[in-house]
């Protein structure tokens, strides 16, 4: 099915001799939003850029809507904490380069205008980079990467570097974006409240090797409050099982 994510005993070595993940199994339903957290060195970025295509599998498979993965496709977007806007484009000429980039353009060059109203920019749509405040550049390269219309949408800390209000503010404008378009999303951050007000499902890694530690289902729909003693015994244990975590990874290095 579009959208479908399956990750079949994956292994990833580096240099035939550090395990970065191992016999890693996960399905990820089309539309779902799931965040991967994990303590630093467990895997996050790698398995993130395998799904992507940009690296290879060294054992296992994963499959994209049924489909194998080998190399990147515009079918599965990716968005770096870095927003790497070209800085001599406008806002709607990135967006417009992305759709020409994935031979999209014909099909979706008309919904730019419309795109860049429903994140608020049609009236920055031809100021540089530069011009824009750090959030705004943050939502133009998220717009980017939604207007090829990818059926996966890889986020990798896209709003790690923001500031605590910023960030709030752009995490509603996720949600806002993915309800109406309905990608699956698969986001890594360091942000345990993040995980929680944008996730269906959380899945926390263990380290070295790199491996699902536990899968944690969000029981709560949106708009999420983060005052709620739901959203609080959540937050507990996800923080619990994130010190299990680096217990782990401690006793590997004793």
């Amino acid at each position: 099915m579009t959208g479908t994510i399956e990750i079949k005993h994956l292994n990833k070595t580096f240099d035939d001799e550090f395990c970065a993940i191992e016999d890693l199994s996960l399905t990820i339903a089309a539309g779902e939003f799931v965040s991967i957290v994990g303590t630093s060195g467990c895997g996050k970025s790698t398995l993130l850029r395998t799904i992507a295509g940009l690296e290879a599998p060294t054992g296992g498979e994963i499959l994209c809507g049924g489909k194998p993965v080998h190399g990147t496709s515009p079918d599965r977007g990716l968005m770096f904490q870095e927003h790497a806007l070209f800085p001599w484009l406008t806002v709607r000429k990135n967006v417009i380069f992305a759709l020409k980039a994935s031979g999209r353009y014909g099909a979706n060059g008309g919904s730019v205008g419309a795109l860049l109203e429903t994140a608020g920019l049609a009236e920055f749509a031809d100021a540089y980079p530069h011009q824009l405040s750090g959030g705004m550049r943050q939502r133009a390269a998220l717009i980017r990467s939604l207007a090829v219309s990818p059926d996966v949408l890889l986020l990798d800390e896209p709003l790690g570097a923001l500031d605590s209000f910023t960030r709030m503010v752009l995490q509603d404008e996720i949600i806002r974006l993915w309800q109406a378009r309905g990608n699956t999303m698969v986001l890594i951050t360091h942000d345990v409240d993040e995980a929680i007000y944008l996730s269906n499902r959380i899945i926390v890694m263990a380290p070295r090797p790199g491996r699902i530690a536990e899968i944690i289902d969000v029981p709560m729909g949106y708009p999420r409050n983060r005052g709620t003693s739901d959203f609080a015994d959540l937050r507990k244990r996800l923080l619990k099982r994130l010190d299990f975590a680096a217990e782990v990874e401690q006793e590997y290095y004793l």
